[in-house]
């Protein structure tokens, strides 16, 4: 089956499987990407690289507000931020009214922990796949409160994966009546795994525990629904996979619980003679600012729908299958979970030894990005795949790992 794109035709997949070897048209598709030369980058998961569109784009709006700021910022702003916001809620299947900008995903969790009122004992709820950032936050909120931070330990998966039952019960058989609010990532960065998100809001909801969800990952790489997934916040970055400008993302805040959110720094809110009157105008005007990012949003959006978001999916996660399964063939370690439980980032077992060294290595004598790290006792390896991914780039690491292991 095939879909065009313009006056390309792009391959699609047949049980996970490319139909075809001729993949002119991803060739096509990359080049829309400007990458340096000496790189084969597959780390797109820790800083996403923004097509040469959105590129442009960004640095279009930087010469409009650097020609004429008063009237950039005065008159014309509110409205550009209101557009841009509007498209976005509608890529994301919520209302604008429930989303703010925000530089990244780390910035909208500290907001969403200081503005949750916590007492002396009561219990905020991570898991030990949580990204280290978002549980430093965590952290340091519950120390200031006298509250406890509790971390549920998720199945191993150094012999098999673990099922998505394992996964839920892990983590709810932690819950307590303390449990005030559970933060889970949507997907995991470390392992790379797409998380039982409706059932643990289900459950969480059952107890009238608060649940956040911490899903830099996901915009683009899984389909996203708000509005459905029925959390209380919703945390993110667009620089990964949406590839927007890096200083892009957002925090989604559910009606009941919008008016807890406070801004962890006070300014305006909206410039003068207005005034604020819901929760979300405390973050239009957070001082002087370039909104660049924020604006250049739906460049990417745009770019992304014009490939279509089901043909990026099936590509990517064609990828990512064919690096779990060459990666094996040189470890012979078993798959740390299904396909069906990653999309398109994989992270795959590696035999034990320095993970800095082989991380190094890979770059230094092979040219190619993408990280290594220590993870549950365990030396794990993630790979990243994107529009600009070729499967010989997989080949190459494939190789690479051969040699260096």
């Amino acid at each position: 089956m095939q879909r065009a794109i313009g006056s390309i035709e792009v391959p699609f997949l047949q049980n996970g499987v490319v139909v075809r070897q001729d993949h002119a048209a991803w060739r096509h598709l990359a080049a829309k990407w400007r990458i340096r030369g000496d790189t084969v980058y597959l780390n797109h998961g820790s800083f996403g690289l923004p097509p040469i569109d959105v590129q442009e784009a960004l640095h279009r709006w930087r010469h409009r507000l650097d020609e004429q700021p008063v009237d950039f910022f005065v008159r014309q702003l509110p409205e550009l931020l209101h557009s841009a916001r509007g498209r976005l809620a509608k890529f994301l299947n919520t209302s604008a009214d429930n989303l703010i900008f925000q530089e990244n995903a780390t910035e909208a969790m500290n907001v969403v922990a200081r503005s949750i009122e916590l007492e002396s004992g009561d219990e905020i709820l991570l898991t030990n796949h949580e990204y280290g950032a978002v549980e430093r936050v965590w952290d340091r909120e519950c120390r200031r409160s006298r509250a406890v931070l509790r971390v549920a330990e998720l199945p191993g998966f150094s012999t098999a994966p673990p099922s998505r039952e394992q996964i839920t019960e892990s983590i709810v058989s932690q819950f307590s009546d303390r449990t005030r609010l559970l933060v889970v990532s949507h997907i995991t960065s470390a392992t790379a795994w797409i998380m039982p998100i409706k059932d643990l809001v289900e459950a969480a909801s059952k107890r009238g525990i608060l649940i956040c969800i911490d899903g830099p990952h996901s915009p683009a790489q899984i389909p996203l629904n708000l509005d459905e997934t029925g959390c209380d916040f919703y945390t993110a970055s667009l620089h990964k996979w949406l590839s927007a400008p890096l200083g892009s993302g957002f925090l989604y805040a559910h009606p009941r619980v919008a008016e807890r959110i406070r801004p962890n720094r006070l300014s305006w809110g909206v410039l003068p003679p207005r005034t604020p009157t819901a929760w979300r105008d405390e973050f239009e005007w957070m001082g002087t600012r370039d909104p660049s990012a924020f604006l250049t949003v739906p460049t990417a959006i745009e770019m992304m729908e014009s490939v279509g978001l089901d043909a990026f999916r099936e590509r990517t996660h064609s990828l990512a299958c064919f690096a779990q399964q060459q990666i094996a063939t040189v470890t012979g370690r078993p798959p740390m979970t299904s396909p069906t439980n990653f999309g398109s980032m994989v992270t795959c077992l590696l035999p034990q030894g320095d993970s800095d060294t082989l991380q190094a290595t890979l770059w230094n004598d092979h040219g190619i990005e993408v990280p290594v790290w220590e993870f549950c006792g365990e030396r794990l390896i993630r790979v990243s795949c994107h529009l600009y991914t070729q499967e010989e780039h997989i080949r190459r690491l494939t190789e690479a790992l051969r040699q260096e292991l």
